[in-house]
């Protein structure tokens, strides 16, 4: 297949597209490289040092002998020129990562809410309209995530996507289907939101096949290709805004940095290993829905934990302290998370579950680019709202945090 890779110098875009690559398809890489140019903004660059894009991919070719395309575009500001990038490779597949993608990054300050949801909204419309006008039959497979439904405990697993319900009619009952209600926790949670909503107004009306996948946390750094040449490694947040909390940890632990676990650690969390977010995502692709049929939905992730479970795990594996902290979002101290993902298991995913062997990967890999990290950033200082982060406002070693409100 051809397929695009929108945002495919990202976290998760990257090992995507090396492992469609390695398995023959084409595969172009369409992005605008904002998520390097917020590394600058924050003054913070990934724990593994990233060559430019153009020369990952001249690497990638030489290890491989398989070419990956890079095209510099911007999906939220140049409708034409995507419009015409269609036209011109007609691609099979579209695979849609080109979103920002952190919720305290969403929360920092109103200018961040606003180029959230012009950036997110906007290169999600501009792609479903650009599809549409363009006439290409290429399935559309979007990463969403687990965290539109928000983490409230209804005591009841989360479905793929869609609930039935009863409703009262003058006749007596009558059955529907819905999509299942959203509770989006951050302003990058409510942007996805409003993707679903798209998506199912576009499938319904024009026809378009879509495919919407509600990812979990992502931990890890490698996959089979990155491992295959150092300057191949994937990218690797530890900062408060897009460090991911099992990560962090375990950056944490690798630099003698004491755990930082929020509020009460009660909070319940969807996880996968970066290695399966990308096998997902080639099954994703290989069970494409009809046109005229409703969006697919798949609960993208394999187990679930509560985060102080997961910084015990942690410190009893290297010897790390635990400290807690007030918590910086407004959310339920304490929440369960109960989550179908039967769609891809039946599909064939095998899932890779916390082991101790990768999540010493992990520290490995942290203390081999420790000389990197820049230990004021690690902690996680964007408030949801003005009145936590006056109180968000120093470090577990006792240093003064700048204020964000």
């Amino acid at each position: 297949m051809r397929i695009a890779i929108l945002g495919g110098d990202g976290f998760v875009g990257w090992p995507t597209s090396l492992h469609l690559s390695n398995l023959g398809h084409e595969v172009h890489i369409v992005d605008n490289l904002s998520r390097r140019w917020i590394d600058t903004e924050l003054g913070v660059q990934s724990l593994t040092p990233m060559d430019s894009i153009q020369e990952r991919c001249r690497i990638w070719k030489a290890e491989t002998g398989h070419q990956i395309q890079f095209h510099l575009l911007n999906l939220a500001t140049e409708y034409e020129r995507l419009k015409a990038w269609l036209a011109e490779y007609r691609p099979d597949a579209v695979i849609h990562f080109a979103e920002q993608r952190a919720a305290p990054y969403s929360m920092k300050t109103d200018r961040h809410k606003v180029y959230t949801v012009d950036n997110n909204v906007s290169a999600t419309h501009n792609l479903l309209a650009a599809l549409v006008e363009t006439g290409i039959d290429a399935h559309l497979v979007h990463l969403g995530t687990m965290g539109v439904y928000g983490y409230s405990s209804v005591g009841a697993p989360i479905p793929e996507g869609y609930l039935d319900v009863e409703i009262d009619t003058p006749t007596g009952k009558k059955g529907m289907e819905i999509l299942y209600p959203t509770r989006p926790g951050s302003v990058y949670h409510m942007t996805k939101s409003l993707d679903q909503i798209l998506f199912q107004f576009y499938a319904q009306n024009d026809g378009l096949r879509i495919t919407d996948l509600h990812q979990g946390i992502v931990w890890g750094t490698h996959t089979e290709q990155t491992r295959r040449h150092e300057q191949l490694i994937n990218r690797f947040d530890y900062d408060g805004d897009y460090g991911t909390v099992l990560n962090r940890f375990l950056i944490q632990a690798a630099i003698g940095y004491p755990l930082t676990v929020h509020g009460t650690g009660g909070q319940t969390r969807a996880f996968i290993h970066i290695q399966d977010s990308v096998r997902c995502i080639e099954l994703a692709l290989s069970d494409a829905p009809a046109s005229g049929e409703r969006v697919r939905i798949f609960n993208q992730m394999t187990e679930t934990h509560r985060v102080r479970d997961l910084a015990e795990m942690i410190a009893g594996m290297t010897g790390a302290k635990t400290v807690y902290l007030p918590n910086p979002r407004k959310e339920a101290d304490e929440n369960e998370l109960i989550v179908k993902n039967d769609q891809f298991l039946a599909l064939g995913l095998e899932p890779i579950r916390l082991q101790q062997g990768l999540l010493s990967e992990v520290v490995d890999v942290a203390r081999k680019y420790a000389h990197r990290i820049d230990r004021s950033r690690v902690p996680a200082v964007s408030a949801w709202t003005k009145d936590i982060a006056k109180r968000v406002d120093r470090d577990p070693e006792g240093k003064r945090l700048r204020q964000v409100s």
